[in-house]
């Protein structure tokens, strides 16, 4: 079969090539996926230059989150059958025609949903309910302010904050991409970041500030957010695309009195595990009932891989890219 595969860990993706690799038999308790469209994450793009927690073996496949349809059972495997349509998550091993993945792990695909939208959803909604749910316990109508609201994860807080009741704020560095995100999302406000954002969030939220902070940039935009937090605020740490790790002066949470959060949403899941299955139900219950709108940004070929690892770098998605087996 055809894999999008890393071989060694370089800049640039230069470890990485499309192959013909052996085709998985599954093992006890697993089944085979013909894999149909796999979501490209930024922790994709991080583990080929292994600058991701996650550091697996060379070689492997990547792609974490994937949608097919089952070819084959392992020994052992009962309740799935040849033929279901089922979604998978996994720290790596989607960008290719073929999965053996634990049975345990798979998720019967919403019909609601594509292959497209169902690859896309689980890691950007498990993230934001995690972030919105377990760790900030928001409140309807709370004020969110949204950072990245264009990226995957981004998005999704967007979308999931809106369906908990709460007012959002959406925050990007592009006009475009607010504007998109209104007319799909229609969050409470949006903000164009590049100017500065501090008083403009002040403003819309009658002076009081964000009660939460979703910030999966960092940097400069982590910085400013502390100056506009409510008291009692919680502002979540979901990452750092803008490559800056802050640092923050704990006299700062101490006088605003607000709390700064880091959410890592399938960790949460392994160190509480009754919680993270809660939370896998809550998320793909909402999938189901089509209360969410998970956005696919654009579909590529496996061929095409770079350019859907470039849509992502370059930030010029608005919600996912997927990569097609079936193209």
């Amino acid at each position: 079969m055809r894999a999008l595969v890393v071989d060694r860990l370089a800049p640039d993706y230069a470890g990485c090539a499309v192959r013909e690799i052996d085709t998985p038999t599954p093992g006890p308790g697993e089944v085979r996926v013909r894999v149909k469209a796999a979501a490209v994450n930024f922790p994709d793009l991080l583990m080929t230059r292994g600058e991701y927690q996650h550091k697996p073996t060379l070689p492997f496949v990547g792609g974490m989150e994937m949608a097919g349809e089952i070819d084959a059972l392992g020994e052992g495997v009962t309740g799935w059958k040849v033929g279901d349509a089922v979604v998978s998550g996994t720290r790596a091993g989607g960008f290719c025609e073929y999965a053996a993945v634990p049975a345990a792990g798979l998720r019967h695909k919403p019909a609601r949903l594509s292959f497209a939208e169902a690859a896309s959803y689980g890691a950007a909604y498990l993230t934001a309910y995690v972030s919105l749910v377990r760790r900030a316990r928001v409140q309807p109508g709370e004020w969110v302010l949204v950072h990245g609201a264009a990226g995957g994860v981004g998005l999704a807080c967007v979308d999931l904050a809106k369906t908990l009741g709460c007012r959002v704020i959406a925050a990007s560095a592009s006009d475009a991409k607010l504007k998109i995100i209104a007319e799909t999302y229609a969050p409470d406000a949006t903000i164009n970041v590049s100017g500065g954002f501090r008083e403009a969030v002040k403003a819309i939220t009658g002076g009081r500030g964000a009660d939460v902070i979703y910030d999966p940039v960092g940097g400069d935009v982590f910085d400013e957010s502390v100056r506009c937090i409510a008291f009692d605020g919680r502002l979540l740490v979901v990452g750092f695309t803008s490559g800056r790790i802050p640092a923050i002066s704990v006299n700062m949470p101490l006088i605003k009195g607000f709390s700064v959060m880091g959410v890592r949403a399938g960790e949460y899941g392994r160190q509480f595990p009754h919680k993270g299955v809660e939370n896998a139900a809550a998320i793909w219950t909402l999938a189901n009932e089509g209360r969410i709108k998970p956005r696919v940004h654009a579909e590529f070929a496996l061929d095409d891989w770079r350019s859907a690892f470039d849509l992502l770098a370059n930030r010029q998605v608005i919600g996912k890219a997927i990569i097609r087996l079936d193209l």
